[in-house]
């Protein structure tokens, strides 16, 4: 009897472990009767009956107790583990490493043995005011995590797993969290805040939780200040993780009113007036029909407005955040305001704190991209597509803009060049300004020259710094017939500048701004050339002497270097630099192994220069190209020997293997491209090849994607030859393939099967079989990165252009991908962003297409590709009709169009007649003003004429 009830008793107990995931087994009668696992029991042999009984009694208790301790009970978040929770917290915040990782352990083993439950504990936690604030703090953010991820498949797998919960549980957690709301510890509400928002962000688009927005506005009116703050807090992150159409415009209404009025100087609290300024930058997405209100709109730029004055900074840096945010999103709105907010900002850059008057110099910087973005689309013309007219804001405000700024100019700071993630008044200012020359082109240049001229020889380096730093800035936007003039007479002084100013920070701005007149104003492109047999070896010379100096000079030289030699690229076979062309070659090779290289982005700098001097380079100097490919590979070979080397150095070594793989892919690509250096490059090809398949074994992933794109160079400089390193390659490949986490790695190892493909024809079907299983897969799979997948569907074309009709096996599997994919990139609307992704996926799609029907061109199994041709047609009239194709998308469309009628001829010729765009598709591309596109639709005009003739 005994033993029965201790077998009950554990019995109950196992199914009170069970509920928590934990497996037990034991042996309590001592005959290895009895086997426990969660909520289950096994014995044998076959007991009385009496003992039967009482064995039943036993597993109706542990059912009762299983119960209390299911999902759904509303105790749930009283077990055992939930008891131990906040020392479990408090552990998972310790010092001890030990103690830390081991609550860690704890806290992942609850969470995935019973998840509701864990909620359930986490918010019960976070509401709880007897609770130290470290542990509400930490459960909080918990919660957050098990809501949301950067990843978007780990995303959509998160929210569906909250989706599921039960609603009970659902419902539990969300009363503790707006309990949460009200709480005296300012951590726990915020906390409490961002979860709501999360939780609002699943839910709302699913219409649950439907009172939340009403709960939130009633507790705006009624709330202790320190609640209602953090009401205001919460329905700002709601802004931001919820569509604008999922909350109806009465609501939308309610919310704008509570932020606004929330801002108002009546409000007594700061506290309050920051949250509702903070929350109103988030609403502001949502205000379209308020902004589209005369009366309303007033109402909320006065409001605004008025922040900005408000004594206390953080509401004045939030209330500019705000006009920054109106700026391009209500910039058609602007111009009954633009007067005063000039005053406001001005005032702000002269005498407020930097980070006032930082976003005040961000409010004009704003400005000036909506007016470029306006200009370039239109060109001037807003008569005709226009949708927002230019007001031409900044060129109005230009006379007391452009003096505004060049007064910031002046307000260095002494340490500004060594710091990288520097960001200050002059630099802000300057950058606006920038943006102003190319808003207003010529008109900028009278009102800075004077400024120019009036400090660059002044004996204080910041006249001199920022005189400079003002010529550099105009460069871009004024015609050069405005500024090579102004060029021509300062090109010698600055050089000059640059290795005698004493000034580090003057030397600097200097070499930036060199750099910018070769990249604006030197090339073919321009008439009047700034470069003269004369001052080249000046100009080469100086440069290379500042690449000496310090890190951040150094760097800005190697920066002027890399355009002085690029606009020499399409001036003819001979270059004014060839004489230089080793000694710049050996400058260059000098700064990557100083030892301060690695500050001031110095190697990285040198290596891109050292790229384009290889790029740009004539063949008078191939035999100088050849000579860098041992140095470079025996650069590459000393990284990989074996070193014991810390973390960081592992770090730095990584980088630099990744810098000298894209070098040899430049040099590779250089030689490949003609037949002479080809050849005598050939015969280092396999001691390269080794080299990258060397690299493969660290474990870097910029390291993997620059050796990737080196070895696509190879394969299409070596061509058929490349199938002899497949064998040792190909697991690399299948590996890259299969990299979803570092997804670029795997974008670029998609591109390489392409140059693959493309060098090995008919001899990459050996590994075809394992490459369309991958590829297929990666489409197919939630976890690849989306901007993956369009180079896949290329990647189809490549591989059908190589192999032929052999790729016939794979096209039912194929076709069948690419036609999901056509169906899900029509019908598309979206933000900008997605319009463009749309784009680069319907040109995989088509990319495909194309070179499959050229791969089975005067194949006997053209006819395998008949029953495709309507849905392909179909696709190309929804993207025809759509209107919202750019002109690649339009290049390769039309050359479907004419691949399709070229391949499948008079099966063809029929159906392109019955569509119901085509024709007047392939007349648009006719009339195009793009080359290409109308090369293209004149090909297939004549494609299309011989399959409906036959």
């Amino acid at each position: 009897m005994f033993q029965v009830l201790v077998y009950a008793t554990s019995l109950a107990l196992g199914n009170m472990v069970g509920i928590m995931g934990v497996s037990t087994k034991c042996n309590l009668l001592g005959r290895g009767w009895w086997s426990l696992g969660p909520g289950c029991f096994n014995y044998s042999p076959a007991p009385n009956p009496r003992l039967l009984l009482l064995l039943l009694l036993a597993h109706s208790l542990s059912l009762i107790i299983s119960v209390l301790f299911s999902r759904s009970s509303p105790i749930c978040g009283r077990n055992i583990m939930a008891m131990e929770v906040t020392q479990v917290l408090l552990n998972a915040q310790s010092i001890d490493g030990a103690v830390r990782k081991n609550a860690e352990e704890s806290l992942k083993q609850f969470q995935e043995q019973n998840l509701t439950v864990f909620l359930v504990s986490l918010s019960g936690e976070l509401a709880n005011e007897e609770k130290p604030v470290e542990t509400r703090k930490l459960a909080g953010l918990i919660l957050k995590n098990a809501l949301d991820a950067k990843e978007q498949h780990r995303k959509f797998e998160l929210v569906q797993r909250w989706l599921s919960l039960d609603s009970n549980a659902k419902s539990q957690i969300k009363a503790c969290l707006l309990k949460t709301l009200t709480s005296v510890v300012s951590d726990a509400r915020s906390t409490a805040s961002q979860v709501i928002a999360k939780v609002a962000g699943i839910e709302l688009p699913h219409k649950q939780w439907p009172e939340l927005i009403g709960s939130l506005l009633s507790n705006v009116h009624q709330l202790p200040a320190h609640a209602k703050q953090a009401t205001l807090e919460t329905l700002g992150y709601l802004c931001e993780e919820v569509s604008p159409d999922v909350i109806d415009q009465d609501q939308v209404n309610k919310i704008l009113t509570a932020v606004v009025q929330g801002m108002s100087t009546s409000e007594g609290s700061i506290d309050v007036r920051l949250a509702a300024t903070r929350a109103l930058y988030n609403a502001l997405g949502f205000a379209q029909a308020n902004f589209s209100n005369d009366m309303e709109r007033d109402y909320i730029m006065r409001v605004v407005c008025e922040a900005t004055l408000c004594p206390d900074v953080r509401i004045r840096q939030a209330a500019f955040e705000c006009l920054v945010s109106i700026s391009s999103t209500y910039y058609d709105k602007l111009a009954p305001y633009i007067q005063d907010i000039f005053n406001i900002t001005a005032k702000a850059v002269k005498e407020d704190e930097e980070p006032v008057a930082l976003q005040a110099i961000e409010f004009w910087s704003s400005i000036c991209d909506e007016e470029i973005d306006i200009l370039e689309e239109y060109g001037g013309d807003f008569t005709g597509d226009s949708d927002i007219p230019c007001f031409y804001f900044v060129k109005q405000a230009l006379p007391a803009l452009a003096p505004m700024l060049l007064e910031t100019l002046l307000k260095q700071e002494e340490d500004q060049d060594q710091d990288e993630g520097a960001w200050n008044i002059a630099m802000a200012g300057g950058t606006c300004l920038g943006l102003v020359a190319r808003t207003v082109g010529d008109d900028i240049v009278p009102l800075v020259v004077p400024f120019i001229e009036g400090n660059i020889s002044k004996p204080d380096w910041r006249q001199r710094e920022g005189a400079t730093y003002a010529f550099g800035s105009i460069l871009e936007g004024p015609s050069p017939e405005k500024l090579i003039p102004l060029v021509n007479v300062a090109l010698t002084f600055m050089l000059s500048a640059l290795t005698k100013d004493p000034s580090s920070h003057v030397k600097d701005t200097t070499a930036w701004t060199l750099g910018r007149i070769f990249e604006f104003l030197h090339g073919s492109a321009v008439d009047s050339p700034i470069i003269s047999q004369a001052n080249c070896q000046q100009i080469v010379t100086v440069l290379l002497q500042s690449m000496k100096d310090t890190p951040n000079v150094a760097e800005k030289a190697c920066g002027a270097l890399y355009f002085l030699v690029q606009g020499y690229e399409e001036m003819g076979p001979s270059s004014p630099l060839t004489p230089f062309f080793q000694e710049i070659v050996q400058s260059l090779l000098t700064v990557t192994h100083r030892e301060d290289a690695g500050e001031s982005r110095l190697r990285t700098a040198a290596y891109e220069t050292l790229n384009e001097v290889v790029r740009c380079s004539t063949d008078e100097t191939a035999p100088l190209v050849l000579q860098l490919v041992p140095v470079i590979m025996m650069e590459l070979h000393n990284t990989l020997e074996d070193q014991k080397l810390s973390s960081e150095e592992r770090e730095k070594q990584s980088e630099l293997q990744g810098l000298l793989c894209g070098c040899l892919q430049v040099i590779i690509q250089k030689l490949g491209s003609s037949e002479p250096t080809k050849y005598v490059f050939m015969q280092y090809a396999d001691q390269i090849m080794g080299l990258f398949l060397r690299v493969f074994d660290c474990r870097s992933a910029t390291v993997h994607e620059e050796a990737m794109l080196a070895i696509g160079a190879l394969a299409y400089a070596t061509g058929a030859d490349f199938a002899k390193y497949m064998p040792e390659f190909y697991r690399y490949l299948e590996m890259g393939l299969q990299n979803f986490e570092e997804y670029q790695v795997c974008a670029v190892t998609v591109g390489v099967v392409g140059d693959i493909s493309r060098a090995l024809e008919e001899k990459i079907v050996p590994y075809c079989d394992g490459i369309m299983t991958q590829l297929l897969k990666n489409l197919s799979s939630n976890q690849l990165h989306r901007s993956v997948k369009p180079p896949i569907f290329s990647c189809f074309g490549d591989i059908a252009l190589a192999v032929g009709e052999y790729f016939e096996k794979y096209l039912m599997w194929a076709m069948s991908a690419l036609q999901s994919a056509a169906e899900l990139s029509t019908h598309i609307a979206g933000d900008d962003e997605l319009v463009e992704y749309t784009n680069t996926l319907r040109n995989g799609i088509l990319e495909a297409y194309s070179g499959i029907f050229q791969g089975f061109k005067n194949s006997p199994k053209t006819q395998l590709l008949i029953p495709y041709a309507p849905h392909i047609l179909q696709f190309l009239d929804g993207i025809y009709m759509e209107k919202d194709m750019d002109d690649v998308v339009m290049k390769t469309a039309i050359g479907v169009l004419g691949d399709l009628a070229d391949t499948l001829g008079s099966h063809a010729g029929s159906m392109i007649q019955q569509s119901v765009s085509s024709k007047d598709f392939l007349n648009e591309c006719l009339s195009s003003e793009d080359l290409m596109i109308k090369e293209s639709a004149e090909w297939a005009k004549l494609a299309i004429s011989r399959a409906i003739s036959v």
